[in-house]
């Protein structure tokens, strides 16, 4: 039952340290200069966000699995 509860805890903090980590990338999109550095950061942003919208269906992807 712990485990259950600390879940969602655990999904929050990623998706919030995902958003952090999103910000910071599209700041330093907009801060470089360098273009192959904003098409870098660009992409590492798009990876990013398709990690953070794919996040809350790990779980339930998990749980039919096991």
């Amino acid at each position: 039952m712990a485990t259950e509860s600390q879940q969602p805890k655990k999904r929050e903090g990623a998706l919030s340290s995902l958003n952090v980590a999103i910000d910071i990338v599209n700041l330093a999109k907009e801060v470089s200069d360098i273009t192959p550095a904003k098409a870098a950061f660009g992409t590492v942003s798009i990876l990013l966000t398709m990690i953070r919208v794919r996040l809350p269906f790990c779980d339930e992807m998990f749980q039919v699995h096991t």
